[in-house]
């Protein structure tokens, strides 16, 4: 069974890209990315040597980083709404 289904895509979409059908919102892949983050840091934790996975999710956090400094830079108030909605960079 998959950790993401549609509904809760589609819950994350909602909370934090305006809409359930904003799936292209800076915020919305934000919050998406960090969803997916979480649940593979909690896999790792359990499965140290899967180092595919570890690979898959540098690719992630690298992708969340460049997408948080595209939305530093067009939309500052944005960017700290988001990161204190999510607990990022405390």
């Amino acid at each position: 069974m998959p950790y993401l289904t549609v509904e809760k895509k589609a819950k994350i979409f909602e909370t934090y890209g305006g809409s359930a059908k904003n799936t292209g919102s800076i915020e919305g892949q934000i919050a998406l990315l960090t969803e997916r983050i979480s649940a593979l840091s909690a896999h790792l934790q359990q499965n140290k040597k899967d180092f595919s996975t570890h690979r898959g999710l540098m690719k992630m956090v690298g992708q969340r980083k460049r997408l948080l400094t595209y939305l530093s830079k067009h939309n500052l108030q944005g960017y700290r709404q988001l990161i204190e909605k999510l607990g990022l960079r405390k």
